[in-house]
């Protein structure tokens, strides 16, 4: 559940933030009358992002089991691939975030309505796609579609929150700092989740190879315990996973995770002129 939670919470900040620039930024610049473009574009990014997750759930219900296991690997795999590419974009790109949208919105606004609209729905539209389509394979790796879910709920909502006190000026935190250790997190998270997804395709009869078991610690560490449900819940760990599933875990953990923490370089960063009120990303 907890894993789920900091999905949620992560990249509903991100979406949330891109919504308050946004906003803050047409307040600013006078040009209240053209929020209402804005709010339709993110309406549709997120009736498109509940739509995607919708038919990922009920479209694999339909299918054979050796078919469910595939497509379960397969997204998981993708799933694991996007969220390592967003964790280093915002680690690259969040101090120059807020000056990157005002100059997408500055050429929205000479274009029209129909470019507002656009804008706000493809800013926000990726992160719920992404948000979907994790939420979903942590969800299957998890085996419970209850807790993983509200997780998920509950994160989405403290992240709308979050975004509502940015907006007001409430809040002050150093995002650059949230996103990096809450980017760590879900390398460690998506680590678990490529693991299963390696023993979906397994099931399914796409890796056959490795299938001995690297450990089993079912005695030690039930799944049905407290502790067993729980480390499960934020690291998908497996008590008894095969030698492949161990071997990829590694080759993907300890690389990412060292380049992720690894010192960036260093130098002066423009500063952005931003409007009162609106959250900044340094």
């Amino acid at each position: 559940m907890f894993g789920n939670y900091l999905i949620g919470l992560r990249e509903g900040l991100e979406a949330s933030l891109v919504v308050c620039i946004l906003i803050a930024y047409l307040v600013k610049t006078d040009n209240k009358s053209r929020l209402a473009p804005v709010w339709t574009g993110v309406a549709l990014a997120v009736a498109l992002s509940l739509a995607f997750g919708a038919l990922l759930q009920f479209g694999s219900s339909t299918l054979t089991f050796q078919a469910q296991e595939i497509l379960g690997g397969t997204l998981s795999i993708l799933s694991v691939g996007l969220v390592t590419w967003m964790v280093f974009w915002m680690r690259r790109t969040a101090r120059h975030l807020t000056s990157e949208l005002q100059g997408k919105l500055d050429a929205a606004l000479a274009l029209g309505t129909g470019a507002l609209v656009i804008t706000a729905f493809l800013a926000v539209g990726r992160e719920g796609l992404e948000t979907s389509l994790f939420i979903w394979t942590a969800v299957q790796a998890s085996g419970d579609g209850v807790r993983p879910l509200v997780g998920a709920v509950l994160g989405l909502a403290t992240s709308v929150v979050l975004g509502w006190l940015f907006y007001k000026g409430t809040l002050r935190i150093n995002l650059a700092t949230f996103f990096r250790w809450t980017g760590a997190m879900l390398v460690l998270v998506a680590a678990g989740v490529l693991a299963y997804g390696i023993h979906d395709l397994q099931e399914g009869d796409i890796l056959p190879g490795l299938r001995t078991l690297a450990f089993d610690i079912s005695g030690t560490i039930p799944a049905d315990s407290w502790y067993g449900t729980l480390l499960k819940g934020v690291f998908n760990f497996q008590p008894d996973p095969t030698v492949l599933q161990v071997i990829v875990w590694l080759l993907y953990l300890i690389p990412v995770l060292a380049l992720f923490l690894a010192p960036g370089r260093t130098g002066p960063a423009v500063r952005p002129r931003q409007p009162a009120g609106q959250p900044s990303v340094e």
